[in-house]
């Protein structure tokens, strides 16, 4: 053995000892840290080192060189994208991830592929899906709605008489997948798969609203020859708006289609008493997308996928070695996603549902909502924003009232780049920015810093 790697061997428990003590200062000092420090003069990569001098060492220099320039993305004001955090109990789950470094896709090393499944039953328990869902890891939204998006790949074969996972997707002929505002992800999986970008047809949206309008959608089926794909939306991106998912689920009466529901964190909604209606109808869906990394509150990166087809799903991802296990009825997880390696994510998430169960999470969901709701009320009230959308769950969505051009937006965002973080954004031709609460850390006082800076940056812009 390399002589530096005995000696780390030999001194493990201090050394991990001494990376805890790294992890716990750098998570004590979020309050105080620049959420988003101000980027240095750019440097030039170092040699690799041809012998290394151990992980002291490398933790000293990692201090010195790169953690200071990290985003404080895991406190409570880091409101760009829908970043969450991770949970003390996910934080401890994710530290045992690494440490047993399981490959949980056998069944010949059974123990991880039970826990995800457990974890897997209580998600569906959490988002009120039923039994008919099954559900398997995967690493964030775009690789679970890129997962969906396969699985309805071949029901659009199945229907047709062909199998794409065997002929390829040229088998199906022209595909069109009907979506009122569609995520990005969706077009990037559309190309991953062989469909094509072109294959994604935008459909009208209720009047001011992302949610699409059910009546158009009927329209665009009607004129869709054979079966087609629809991809429904349990809270946007931009505005959080909510597709009405029971009516597109009665289309099907009348049109032969596919649904997929990407509910990367609208999903959430069903958590809280007061918002659960939003959600109502997500069990129809023939697959569905729910990111972990979000509202969930474990660490990057994890996401789940659902689906009532998992015949179809291992169909698309069967993968034959003879150190593989068998498909069966219960196929091993290495047969349901693209990957073959599939670290354990489920071991945060069970932590985290363990520790906290539906109450805790919940409690995050509400304390979210309500700051995002006094975010939106404390720019509704200053005469330098607008905002952009009404603030439906978790996301405000605002511009400035007096020349929202994206330079000063810009300059906006980066004057208040050290109390809190938000990210560039176009609604309905408009630019503005978007905070997103998703942060079980956030609270009511970090609200108040985000508003008065964004106040005080707008005098200033002014």
């Amino acid at each position: 053995m390399d002589r530096t790697l005995a000696a780390d061997l030999a001194r493990l428990p201090d050394l991990l000892d001494a990376t805890r003590r790294a992890a716990a200062e750098a998570l004590a000092t979020l309050d105080e840290r620049a959420v988003v420090p101000a980027a240095p003069e750019p440097a030039g990569p170092e040699p690799l080192p041809e012998r290394g001098d151990g992980t002291e060492t490398a933790l000293a220099a990692f201090r010195a060189r790169w953690e200071p320039r990290l985003s404080a993305s895991a406190g409570p004001r880091y409101l760009g994208f829908v970043t969450g955090g991770a949970t003390p109990a996910a934080l401890a789950g994710d530290w045992l991830t690494a440490a047993h470094d399981q490959n949980s896709n056998s069944s010949m090393d059974g123990a991880g592929q039970d826990l995800e499944r457990e974890t897997v039953g209580w998600l569906r328990e959490l988002f009120g899906l039923s039994d008919a869902h099954t559900g398997t890891f995967v690493s964030g939204a775009t690789m679970s709605n890129t997962t969906g998006l396969a699985i309805a790949r071949e029901w659009l074969g199945e229907r047709l008489g062909v199998s794409p996972a065997e002929d390829g997707a040229a088998a199906l002929g022209p595909v069109r997948v009907l979506s009122g505002a569609p995520h990005s992800s969706i077009a990037k999986a559309l190309s991953f798969l062989g469909l094509g970008r072109s294959s994604l047809v935008p459909v009208p949206t209720l009047p001011g609203r992302e949610a699409v309008d059910p009546a158009a959608l009927d329209r665009a089926l009607a004129d869709t020859p054979g079966p087609a794909v629809v991809v429904a939306n349990a809270g946007t991106v931009n505005t959080v708006d909510f597709d009405d998912l029971p009516a597109i689920a009665a289309l099907r009466a009348r049109h032969d289609f596919w649904l997929h529901t990407d509910a990367a964190f609208g999903a959430f909604a069903a958590l809280s008493p007061d918002h659960a209606h939003l959600t109502e109808g997500l069990d129809a869906s023939d697959s569905v997308c729910v990111d972990l990394h979000k509202w969930l509150n474990v660490p990057y990166d994890s996401a789940v996928q659902f689906t009532r087809r998992r015949d179809l799903q291992a169909r698309v991802f069967q993968n034959a070695a003879a150190y593989l296990g068998p498909l069966g009825e219960h196929p091993d997880l290495v047969h349901l996603t693209p990957e073959n390696s599939h670290r354990l994510r489920a071991l945060a998430a069970w932590f985290t549902l363990r520790a906290y169960g539906r109450q805790g999470h919940r409690e995050i969901v509400e304390r979210n909502i309500a700051g995002a709701r006094a975010l939106g009320a404390a720019l509704e009230e200053d005469p330098a924003f607008t905002l952009l959308a009404p603030v439906r769950l978790n996301v405000v969505c605002f511009t400035l009232a007096d020349r929202p051009d994206p330079a000063r937006l810009t300059a906006l965002r980066e004057a208040v780049a050290a109390e809190v973080f938000v990210t560039p954004t176009v609604h309905e031709g408009t630019a503005g920015l978007r905070a997103a609460f998703s942060n079980w850390r956030t609270t009511q006082a970090d609200v108040h810093r985000a508003a008065r800076a964004l106040r005080t940056a707008a005098r200033e812009i002014a």
